[in-house]
C-alpha cells in the first residue's frame, strides 16, 4: 500500500496470506490506519463503500474510467462497453480493458465488476478466481 497526504496513491494484493499478515505497509501505522480498517471491513463483508481519500496516478482517461468503476454498486457488475458507454466514448471498450488492467487501486476501485459482454467473467490481473471470489463476497454480503 502506497499514500502520501493526498491519498491512497498504490494497492497490490498478495493473495497467498491472511488479510491481516500481508498487509505491508510503506508509511506509519497510525498514518495508514483507515485504509486498513475499511479494506479489512470489505475483505470480511462489513462494508460495501470507501470514505477514504484516492490519489492514483494515471491519464485522464483512466481516471475517467475509475470514476466509473466507483459508481458501480456494491454487488452489481458491468460490462466493458457500459463502462465505455458511462464515459461517453462507447468504442472505447478495449481501452477501457486497458485501464482496468492498470488500476493501481483494485478492490476501493472496483475493476473486479466489469465482465464481458456475453455476462462472462473476463481478464482480472489477480486471476478469474480471485475476482469471482470478491464478487460471491458481495453477493453474499448484500443478500
Amino acid at each position: 500500500m502506497l499514500a502520501d497526504e493526498s491519498g491512497l496513491r498504490q494497492l497490490s494484493l498478495c493473495l497467498h496470506h491472511p488479510f491481516e499478515q500481508s498487509l505491508e505497509w510503506k508509511h506509519s501505522p497510525s498514518q495508514i490506519e483507515p485504509y486498513k480498517k475499511q479494506l479489512l471491513e470489505f475483505l470480511y463483508g462489513k462494508r460495501t463503500q470507501f470514505d477514504i481519500p484516492l490519489a492514483p496516478e494515471g491519464t485522464e482517461f483512466q481516471h475517467q474510467v475509475w470514476q466509473a468503476l466507483r459508481r458501480i454498486p456494491y454487488g452489481e457488475t458491468r460490462t466493458y462497453g457500459e463502462i465505455a458507454e458511462d464515459i461517453g466514448n462507447p468504442l472505447a471498450y478495449r481501452a477501457v480493458g486497458m485501464a482496468n488492467n492498470v488500476n493501481p487501486i483494485p478492490l476501493i476501485v472496483p475493476c473486479h465488476r466489469v465482465i464481458g459482454s456475453d455476462g462472462k467473467l473476463t481478464g482480472y490481473r489477480y486471476g478469474l478466481e480471485i475476482k469471482q471470489k470478491l464478487l460471491a463476497l458481495e453477493e453474499k454480503a448484500a443478500n
